[in-house]
C-alpha cells in the first residue's frame, strides 16, 4: 500500500510538472493572454489587451504614446485641454496615417491615446479582415462622428459626464470601401446581405478592444453610430458591449 501510494505521488507530480511546462510554453509564446505582461500593439489581440489597453490612460500617456510611436502608428499629440467643468484632455492625440486615416472623415479628429490604440488594433485585426472577408476588398476610411464633446452622459443636464467630455470616446458612423462603397450604420445596421454582417462583425470585434461598444442594439440614441470609449472601471474592470 506505501508503494501505491508512493507510485501515485510520483505520477501526480509527473502530471504537474507536465501541465506546468505546457502552461509556461503556452506563455512564452502568447503573452498577450497574460494580465502581468507589458501591451505591445504589435502581438495579436488577446485575453487581456481590453485590459492592458484601458490602463493606459491618465498618467500613462507618455507610456501610450511610445507604443503608437513602436508600432509605427504615425500621430501628433495634442495640446492639453481644459475647461471650468468636468472637461478636457491631456493626453490626447490625432492620427495622421495608416491605411484607415482616421483624420479624413471628418477631419481633425483627436482622441484620447487608449482610444487611438484601441483604433489601430480594431482596424488591423477586426476592420480589414472583415471587410477582406466580406468584401474582398479593404477599408479605406471611417467615418466618424467625433469624439471631444463637453457633455454628460446623452446630453442631460445632470448625471455622470460622458467619456466623450474627456475625448476618451469615439462614434463611428460608417466605412468607405477601396471602391467608394459606403457602409453606414444607419442604412445598413438591419439590412440583409453582407453589410449587416460586416457591422456586426466588427462591433462584436471591438467587444475586446474597447471597455464600452454600443451599437444599434442598445437603443435608439445609438441608431446611426458605434460607440466606443476606454471608460476606467476600477479594479473589476467590467465591460459593456451590445
Amino acid at each position: 500500500m506505501r508503494l501505491l501510494r508512493v507510485l501515485k505521488l510520483v505520477l501526480f507530480l509527473g502530471l504537474a510538472g507536465l501541465a506546468a511546462l505546457l502552461l509556461y510554453g503556452y506563455a512564452r509564446n502568447h503573452p498577450e493572454d497574460l494580465p502581468w505582461t507589458d501591451l505591445d500593439l504589435a502581438e495579436p489581440v488577446g485575453a487581456f489587451t481590453g485590459r492592458k489597453l484601458v490602463a493606459l490612460g491618465g498618467d500613462d500617456a507618455p507610456a501610450c504614446r511610445a507604443l503608437l510611436d513602436r508600432a509605427g502608428i504615425q500621430f501628433t499629440a495634442l495640446p492639453a485641454r481644459s475647461t471650468d467643468t468636468q472637461c478636457g484632455y491631456d493626453d490626447a492625440v490625432r492620427v495622421t496615417g495608416g491605411a484607415v486615416d482616421l483624420g479624413d472623415r471628418p477631419a481633425g479628429l483627436g482622441t484620447s491615446c487608449p482610444v487611438a490604440a484601441a483604433l489601430a488594433l480594431w482596424e488591423w485585426h477586426v476592420v480589414q479582415p472583415a471587410a477582406l472577408d466580406h468584401f474582398g476588398q479593404k477599408v479605406a476610411a471611417i467615418d466618424h462622428l467625433g469624439s471631444y464633446n463637453c457633455r454628460r452622459i446623452y446630453g442631460r443636464a445632470e448625471g455622470d459626464w460622458s467619456e466623450h467630455a474627456s475625448a476618451n470616446a469615439v462614434d463611428v458612423a460608417g466605412f468607405r470601401l477601396e471602391d467608394g462603397t459606403r457602409i453606414g450604420i444607419l442604412a445598413d445596421w438591419d439590412a440583409d446581405g453582407a453589410e449587416s454582417a460586416f457591422l456586426r462583425d466588427v462591433r462584436d470585434g471591438a467587444c475586446d478592444l474597447f471597455a464600452t461598444v454600443l451599437s444599434p442594439d442598445y437603443n435608439a440614441a445609438h441608431r446611426d453610430h458605434l460607440h466606443l470609449d476606454q471608460a476606467d472601471r476600477g479594479e473589476m474592470g467590467w465591460r459593456a458591449c451590445r
